[in-house]
């Protein structure tokens, strides 16, 4: 398990632009914006997942600097939602939640102070991969 973390990892910090191209708003239309294919799924570009997306898919509301990740998922030992992150357009992890398969539901609070307009929520399954979803601050 532990190298397919480090493996996801490296795919969002890549896919955010750590070390190389910072993501523009030119990565992004109507919402959507492009990440490594077969790496990390979004609404938008849900690959192998098209039927999952409802149940994987970040949903984020924002109230200040008041940040709600959640993910409509069961929690159990078998399948479960492993965290969620928010992560800087240029990579930076600026919170995170690790859940456990006992927890109730996959729900983080965060509150973040940052001058970024645009942020991206992550959830990472266990089985189903890692989930992104852009937002406004």
């Amino acid at each position: 398990m532990e190298n397919r973390r480090e493996f996801l990892k490296a795919g969002v910090i890549a896919a955010a632009g750590v070390g190389s191209v910072v993501l523009s708003s030119n990565s992004f239309s109507s919402g959507s914006f492009n990440m490594p294919a077969g790496i990390v799924y979004t609404k938008e570009n849900p690959g192998k997942w098209a039927k999952k997306v409802g149940g994987h898919a970040p949903k984020v509301s924002v109230n200040g600097n008041k940040i709600t990740v959640e993910t409509n998922h069961g929690m159990s030992s078998k399948h479960y939602i492993v965290r969620h992150t928010i992560v800087s357009m240029r990579g930076e992890v600026l919170a995170e939640k690790t859940f456990s398969p006992d927890d109730e539901k996959a729900i983080s609070e965060f509150e973040i102070n940052t001058s970024h307009k645009q942020l991206i929520a992550t959830s990472f399954c266990n089985k189903h991969d890692m989930w992104a979803e852009l937002f406004t601050v």
